[in-house]
């Protein structure tokens, strides 16, 4: 399963948003990595170069590769809708995002190695796949004997999947239900959809 491996606070400060969750280097240093530092210069983009960058963002922000992107991108325009606004449902879709919407992990590279790891169920039956893409109904839990595990204890006690009005999750049991698909005013990541539509467009 490929993944970005790579440092997150280079690549938070590259796009001057927080995407892994907060960041010490991001705020002692609010400017691009690299040797010149906060040079005004860098910061005159092309168009394009806009476009790419939140492409790159959205990519990296849901820990998604640039194949897998570009399949979410071409189903999102098949679907019926506004395209930049499925692609976000789609990317809130998966199943690895979903775990850590739910409070089950931390972050979504945790979703993604509970999941990969199984020890998450979807409507009772064990998935290893990060990707699999929910649909409103499915059913999504902590396989029973993974319950104990620390790190999901510790990481629902500081949740708040109430603030996900697409999801439920009851606590006690640690079952969370994908109630429906998310709607863009809901998805609080600082994404310009429009920007990736743009750049796929050309």
């Amino acid at each position: 399963m490929a993944r970005y491996r790579g440092p997150k606070s280079k690549i938070a400060r590259k796009f001057a948003d927080p995407i892994f969750g907060p960041d010490k280097a991001l705020e002692r240093k609010a400017y691009p990595p690299g040797q010149h530092g906060p040079n005004k210069r860098r910061n005159k983009k092309s168009e394009y170069a806009v476009q790419l960058a939140e492409k790159q963002k959205a990519k990296y922000t849901y820990g998604i590769l640039e194949r897998q992107f570009e399949n979410l991108f071409n189903k999102s325009s098949r679907t019926k809708g506004i395209t930049g606004e499925n692609l976000l449902m789609f990317c809130e879709a998966r199943l690895d995002n979903t775990v850590f919407r739910l409070g089950i992990a931390p972050s979504r590279r945790g979703g993604r190695q509970l999941v990969g790891h199984r020890h998450i169920t979807v409507n009772g039956s064990i998935v290893n796949i990060p990707s699999y893409t929910l649909r409103p109904g499915d059913v999504v839990a902590v396989r029973e004997k993974s319950k104990s595990l620390e790190a999901i204890r510790n990481s629902i006690a500081s949740s708040d999947v109430s603030k996900f009005p697409w999801l439920d999750f009851n606590r006690e049991n640690l079952t969370g239900t994908y109630v429906q698909n998310a709607q863009r005013l809901d998805i609080p990541e600082n994404i310009k959809e429009q920007l990736i539509v743009e750049l796929y467009s050309k």
